[in-house]
This record gives C-alpha cells, sequence and structure tokens, in this order.
C-alpha cells in the first residue's frame, strides 16, 4: 500500500513537471515583450530619476526594465555587456548625480557569492506607457 502511494504521489509530481517547466521556455525576448504587452512605445531619453524608480528587472542577457510607477516602464537594451545580465543578479551603479543616465556603468554582481560577474554600458532608456482600457496578464 505504501509503494502504491508513493508511486502515486511520484507520477502526479512528474505530470506537474511540463507545467511549471512551460514558463521557463519562454525566450528572454518574449519575456521582454510580455512585460510591456499593453504600453505604446515613447521616444528614448537619456537619463531617470532615480528616485522616481520604483523596482527593476533583468530580463536575462537582454535588457533591464525600470518600473516607474502609474504604468510606465522603461526598457534599457545595454549598448555593452548584455550578456552579463542575468535575473537574480544584483545591479550596482557608481552615480554622480540623481540621475541614472545611457553614459553610466553598471557593475553586475553574484547574489550568492557577491563577486563581480559583469559590467554593463547602458544604452537609452525607452519609455513604454500603458493604453487606456487595456488589459494586461502580467
Amino acid at each position: 500500500m505504501r509503494t502504491l502511494i508513493t508511486a502515486a504521489i511520484g507520477a502526479l509530481v512528474l505530470a506537474a513537471m511540463p507545467a511549471a517547466g512551460a514558463r521557463e521556455d519562454l525566450t528572454p525576448e518574449a519575456r521582454l515583450a510580455k512585460a510591456i504587452e499593453g504600453r505604446v512605445e515613447g521616444k528614448p531619453v537619456d537619463c531617470l530619476y532615480q528616485r522616481n524608480i520604483r523596482s527593476t528587472q533583468i530580463i536575462d542577457h537582454t535588457a533591464i526594465i525600470y518600473d516607474m510607477g502609474g504604468g510606465k516602464l522603461y526598457v534599457n537594451r545595454p549598448d555593452s555587456g548584455e550578456h552579463s545580465l542575468r535575473n537574480g543578479d544584483v545591479m550596482v551603479t557608481d552615480t554622480h548625480s540623481d540621475q541614472l543616465c545611457s553614459i553610466d556603468i553598471v557593475r553586475m554582481f553574484d547574489n550568492s557569492i557577491w563577486m563581480q560577474v559583469g559590467t554593463i554600458g547602458l544604452g537609452k532608456f525607452v519609455p513604454y506607457t500603458k493604453v487606456k482600457g487595456a488589459t494586461s496578464r502580467g
């Protein structure tokens, strides 16, 4: 009886695995597209006021999304070092003003061992604003 229960639990775990792994199958470009879904692209800017940045999200090897609140996101596709972008790593930026600009360098640190794993040369910040009446799944 115990063997039957163990086998049934094992089968349930295996059956659930493809559903959990399906999220992982999205390419970085697809994850970025999903994040900006329902938004309209605006004119790129060189700098963002750091005080307005609510949160950031790293899209592996592709881009950094800066959430400014109010439905506005800025996407930065680095000019160099994008291969160092990994979700879960920590971004450290040494700025000398109250703005984060396209000339700034971001150092990437592995969160588990706190070792620098790369540097990113930021590009322009492209705004994406929610379209009124559009719904978002993410």
